[in-house]
């Protein structure tokens, strides 16, 4: 694959998706201005702490680029704090977060408890042979799936793995584990038509 993946990289865990896109043999580039953002064809928007995601992406003046970007039809992927950041409503969001609102559903944010509440768990996944091993750390919980967005996987009947055309988002952190399953899902989608 020829393409160039974007790894949004204002905060959080923006190294280990670096790493694991890498260990799928793609290229990445780091993307902290809208300049960089014009050198990449698709995105990765890591975990981190999403009001604060928000905050530096007005700052760096890459909130309406990426904005531009997604209505664009460029792919996404989201984990975490970047699920928050694409989804059409964000309960328990301060008042100044700004969310793209390009994924149809509705999140609530750290859902799934404070640091202390962190687990992992085995997923069963659509279209993978052996379940994924999860991590969630102060995970978003999914309240809404819009008719467009499929779930590719579900805990406890919540989905926390889903995909809407070209978009895809993780309650949880694919990238805090070896396996590079859920990376390479996004990535057969870079090249999609």
């Amino acid at each position: 694959m020829n393409a160039v993946v974007g790894i949004l990289a204002l905060q959080g865990a923006f190294r280990a998706h670096e790493l694991a896109v890498k260990q799928c043999g793609v290229s990445t580039l780091q993307v902290r201005t809208p300049e960089e953002l014009d050198h990449v064809d698709a995105l990765v928007m890591p975990g981190g702490e999403s009001t604060t995601m928000s905050h530096l992406l007005t700052t760096s003046e890459l909130f309406d680029p990426i904005a531009k970007r997604l209505s664009d039809d460029m792919p996404v992927f989201g984990t975490c704090a970047g699920m928050i950041l694409l989804a059409q409503k964000v309960y328990d969001a301060r008042p100044d977060q700004r969310s793209f609102a390009a994924l149809d559903i509705d999140v609530r944010r750290n859902a799934y408890g404070r640091q202390v509440d962190s687990f992992e768990c085995d997923l069963s996944v659509m279209g993978l042979a052996e379940d994924f091993h999860a991590v969630f750390i102060r995970a978003p919980r999914v309240e809404r799936v819009g008719e467009g967005v499929e779930v590719l996987a579900q805990h406890d009947g919540v989905p926390v793995l889903v995909r809407q055309g070209r978009m895809m988002a993780a309650s949880f952190h694919p990238e805090l584990t070896p396996d590079v399953r859920i990376h390479e899902r996004f990535l057969s989608m870079v090249t999609e038509v």
